[in-house]
């Protein structure tokens, strides 16, 4: 029989394993395993177009025991923040300046520093984003690197980070070339979002105008990124690619096209940073015949939902993900809105926030554990032109 001691050090070795083997693992399985977050009250941040009364980044906070929403205010002002985006630790916010999408004028970033008491925003620094249309931002896990999407002129670009928070020019510029079989929309490329690999060697662009996702490898510590191999997957034409998301737990991903309203799975290998297509489905019902461009794809967080959302239907697609990674539609509900711009799952996967940007109201659904489907709640607030939600991920602490 061991004696305490012996017991004691054979515990804390383990330990030590265990703590080893996550660090070999590293980002890949902190982002494949997301803890479930706790009930509470959480901060969002809205990014908007400021037309009418609309004057940059809104923070609200919203409970998610009972899907109440309290307005705090402007946060931040800036022009056309149509994509924020927080820092790793959640001390930052940046927010891009959607200028330029005539591809003659660049775009802008604008670095914040976030009040951790009311939430507020400080501005730190402004930098041009490197090419015009400036319309998405993502930080890397390091917090050492900041990508942009340029759409009116079809690039990415990388910033370095300060450890004040505050950007560092000049940035790291890939810039795309070509043009798809659309005249009217696909006549160069059109630069929309930038999403990172789960382990922070690959990013990724959907290229609207080419009908590409490009795939890039990033070292965040320069920052720079070189065109992988393969450099691109493609989709078919005139799909349009907007958005794209991972799946936490297995390896698939899922593109949004806009032009199409289609979601377009595929497998993907994470060591080569390469995407196979699966399968591509509408988010439109069979029996729509009008005019629409889907906006907003989000995977929830225990990898078992899809969400799409669809601006002209005005609605949000569910779809259920196959063990092939392959989608099932369970849903399509209309978001009591006018062009349901972006949304967002709330930190405990209890609700989903619809962004209607035409009706300038942000809608609340209640997701169902079991099936994935959404139910208003009949709580709504109203916001000036939202186009984007992100949440902070830790709780507002109780007064």
């Amino acid at each position: 029989m061991k004696c305490d001691w012996m017991e004691a050090m054979q515990s804390t070795q383990n330990q030590w394993i265990r703590f080893a083997l996550t660090g070999l693992l590293g980002l890949t399985l902190i982002s494949s395993m997301p803890a479930a977050s706790k009930p509470g009250k959480y901060t969002f941040y809205v990014g908007t177009y400021t037309r009418g009364d609309s004057k940059g980044v809104y923070s609200y906070r919203f409970d998610t025991k009972t899907g109440e929403i309290e307005r705090i205010g402007l946060a931040g002002e800036v022009v056309n923040p149509s994509w924020v985006t927080l820092h790793p630790n959640g001390k930052f916010l940046y927010a891009v300046s959607e200028l330029g999408n005539d591809g003659k004028s660049q775009g802008k970033v604008t670095a914040f520093s976030i009040d951790p008491a009311t939430g507020g925003l400080t501005m730190l620094n402004s930098v041009a984003s490197g090419g015009g249309g400036a319309c998405h931002i993502v930080v890397d896990k390091t917090g050492k690197s900041l990508m942009v999407a340029n759409y009116g002129t079809g690039s990415a670009a990388a910033f370095g980070i300060q450890p004040d928070g505050r950007l560092v020019e000049p940035p790291s510029v890939v810039q795309h070339s070509g043009s798809s079989v659309d005249k009217a929309r696909q006549r160069g490329p059109h630069a929309h979002a930038v999403v990172l690999s789960a382990d922070n060697r690959f990013l990724f662009v959907p290229d609207l105008g080419l009908d590409q996702i490009m795939s890039y490898r990033l070292d965040p510590t320069k920052p720079l990124l070189t065109a992988n191999d393969p450099p691109f997957a493609k989709v078919a034409a005139g799909s349009g690619p907007r958005h794209f998301a991972f799946h936490p737990k297995s390896t698939f991903a899922y593109g949004l096209n806009e032009m199409k309203s289609s979601v377009t799975a595929f497998q993907y290998d994470a060591k080569r940073g390469a995407l196979t297509e699966l399968q591509t489905i509408s988010t439109l019902p069979k029996d729509f015949t009008g005019e629409d461009n889907s906006a907003e794809i989000e995977v929830d967080a225990k990898g078992r939902y899809v969400y799409a959302s669809n601006r002209g239907h005005d609605s949000i697609t569910v779809f259920a993900i196959g063990k092939d990674g392959k989608l099932a539609v369970v849903q399509n509900i209309l978001t009591k809105g006018k062009a349901p711009r972006s949304f967002r799952i709330d930190p405990t996967g209890a609700y989903l926030l619809a962004a209607n940007q035409n009706t300038s109201n942000i809608v609340v659904f209640r997701i169902d554990p079991k099936s994935g489907q959404l139910t208003d709640t009949g709580k709504a607030i109203d916001v000036p032109f939202p186009v984007c939600i992100q949440f902070q991920a830790s709780r507002v602490a109780a007064k």
